[in-house]
């Protein structure tokens, strides 16, 4: 099974804490072992295809926020502990800028985690400008993006992950409608596979 960076800096801690303390504590060491083993499962990255044409989910989870801005849709997904957390790109297109932007921690489906630490990649698509946005929750304290300015960017690609808790977002090309929308506020769905919006050809 492929992990995302990172895991091991968090698991192995845990399974060496266990080995040690197998023959001196032994039920602390099988909690340490289970701790290992949650981390490995939270880092867990699986193969994943589009499952048809359009715009794909840049995350794992459900839908939290569906608004408009300005003359965009916003789609915002909050994944949840048990949700894979590597993120995906949600179209084609080519990558301008990549920024942080330092915040607070809040839960990541408040109203308030608009104002989280974050990191926006502004897109250039063939219908338009677009933005994806990693946005760390209340437990988060790390963002990890994989892309960079200039990069070229493929549909369903990894582009980053969040340690433990956070929400991602698509702001749509400016070509999309709310009758191009494929979801609403609640509906699960999956990075790289379910698609959140498709236009007529």
């Amino acid at each position: 099974m492929r992990f995302a960076p990172g895991v091991r800096r968090f698991a192995v801690p845990a399974f060496a804490a266990a080995a040690v303390l197998a023959p001196l504590a032994f039920p602390l060491a099988l909690v340490a072992l289970a701790v290992g083993g949650f981390v490995a499962w939270f880092f867990r990255d699986p193969e994943r295809q589009p499952s048809g044409p359009g715009v794909v989910s840049p995350a794992d989870g459900r839908v939290s926020v569906v608004r408009e801005e300005g003359d965009q849709l916003r789609v915002g997904v909050f994944m949840n502990v048990t949700d894979v957390h590597v993120n995906r790109g949600p179209f084609d297109g080519r990558i301008e800028r990549v920024s942080h932007r330092s915040g607070a921690h809040r839960p990541a489906f408040s109203k308030d985690s608009e104002r989280n630490e974050r990191v926006d990649v502004a897109v250039a698509t063939d219908e338009g400008p677009a933005e994806i946005s990693l946005i760390a929750g209340a437990f988060a304290r790390r963002i990890h993006p994989y892309v960079a300015e200039g990069d070229d960017l493929a549909r369903a690609a990894r582009i980053g992950h969040i340690d433990f808790g956070s929400r991602a977002d698509v702001l749509l090309p400016p070509a999309y409608d709310r009758a191009d929308l494929l979801v609403a506020e609640g509906d699960r769905v999956r990075a790289g596979e379910s698609i959140v919006a498709a236009r007529e050809r």
